[in-house]
């Protein structure tokens, strides 16, 4: 009789592990893993929107949140009890990671998914011509209080300008808007988001002046707006950046000077400017960056010469690059006095006079170009700094430049040698 009632007993706890089994595969709201059935039906569409109609949630992935979750969308669960969708990763960003369609769009749907922290697209929008998609102008309000992160990345299918209600999402920290296909200018309501920690708007076709109250972001420590075509002066606000440890505005149409006010950031590591419409000169451009690392301001027709920067005050300078900047006069003796410097780039502009040997004694010096100016005299530079440079010193195109030629010595590409 004992036998039985246990026998009963064991079925009895047999099935209700079945049915709490049968329940979490087909999806049901079990307690483990409940989640709101509207929640449900917009991550579905959402995903069906990138990835296709062939796409059935509903049978691959009953509980996405749960028992079943979908590549690339993370949940969380809130006071409520229920699981939210509180991230979007799509794109090949996993080894898993499923693959936007060939005419993905973006689904309205998404701003049904009010607990969105995180929303990342990569790769999903690549055919211009076939398949052009616009970012939607309105509903991000939606996500004001919490989206953190957007990041659209490698889409040169999307295209249009920058929505303006980006300026609503308050709680933002990164918003990175990649190798898109991008127009338009930048809206001055994205200055509002001051809670911004990185801006990178690089790779895309972005147009007119950086607005004057990009300037905000106290706690940005990353701007970079590069391979773009914007013009005009950049802000003197962007002396207030004060946590700011890299700037890159490389390849646009920036005129005039850099501002004065850069020389405030004290925080600041990288600064390259290089391939825009920089003039002035070098001693109204550089200031006295005291804490950047690399400078790079080639391929700007900025002139000027090297002889009124104070260069004993670049204490941390690793790579400076100033080749094609218009430089005239001579190549000062103060130049050795940046014991930091790796890379140091002069070439092509119209420096004149001799080459300071003194560079030789740069302690970490591992890449010197003086190629393609008007130098002078004799390069006396010892054996031993032309065997640690190696390829990495360049001089040629300079007519009247030679060196002394030694038995153990390797040539010089392009340098002829002193008759002695």
């Amino acid at each position: 009789m004992a036998s039985r009632i246990l026998s009963s007993k064991c079925q009895a706890s047999l099935c209700f592990v079945f049915l709490v089994m049968f329940c979490l595969c087909k999806g049901l709201d079990s307690p483990l893993s409940p989640m709101d059935k509207k929640e449900k039906e917009a991550i579905y569409s959402v995903i069906q929107g990138f990835f296709g109609k062939w796409w059935n949630g509903s049978d691959l992935y009953p509980d996405p949140c749960g028992w079943t979750p979908i590549q690339g969308v993370s949940c969380e669960q809130y006071d409520d009890g229920f699981w939210y969708v509180t991230a979007i990763n799509l794109g090949p960003v996993f080894d898993n990671s499923l693959t936007c369609s060939h005419d993905a769009k973006f689904p309205l749907q998404i701003f049904k998914l009010k607990h969105l922290k995180v929303l990342s697209l990569s790769s999903c929008f690549l055919y211009p011509n076939q398949n052009p998609v616009k970012l939607p102008i309105s509903n991000w309000n939606t996500f004001s209080d919490s989206l953190e992160c957007l990041t659209l990345r490698s889409n040169p299918g999307l295209v249009g300008s920058i929505p303006p209600e980006f300026g609503s999402l308050r709680n933002l920290q990164s918003l990175v808007l990649l190798e898109n296909g991008l127009t338009g200018k930048l809206p001055p309501s994205i200055g509002n988001l001051v809670r911004l920690r990185q801006l990178v708007l690089a790779g895309n076709h972005l147009v007119g002046e950086v607005p004057f109250n990009y300037g905000r972001f106290s706690k940005l420590l990353i701007f970079d707006a590069s391979r773009n075509n914007l013009s005009g002066a950049l802000p003197s606000t962007f002396g207030f950046l004060d946590s700011l440890l890299k700037l890159d505005l490389s390849n646009n149409m920036l005129e005039r000077l850099l501002p004065k006010e850069l020389g405030r950031l004290k925080n600041l590591t990288l600064l390259d400017a290089s391939h825009n419409k920089l003039r002035g000169g070098l001693v109204g451009t550089l200031m006295e960056f005291v804490s950047i690392k690399d400078l790079v301001l080639s391929n700007n027709p900025i002139g000027g010469d090297l002889l009124g920067v104070k260069w004993e005050n670049f204490d941390n300078i690793e790579i400076l690059d100033l080749s094609n900047t218009g430089l005239e006069g001579c190549v000062p003796e103060s130049m050795a006095k940046m014991k930091r410097l790796r890379y140091l780039d002069l070439s092509n502009n119209n420096l004149i006079g001799s080459v300071p040997s003194s560079l030789e004694n740069l302690p970490s010096l591992t890449a010197l170009h003086i190629n393609g100016n008007n130098l002078t005299g004799k390069l006396d530079f010892s054996e031993g700094f032309y065997m640690k440079m190696g390829r990495n010193f360049a001089a040629w195109n300079n007519s009247n430049l030679c060196y002394i030629a030694k038995p153990t010595q390797p040539m010089l590409y392009g340098v002829k040698p002193c008759v002695q």
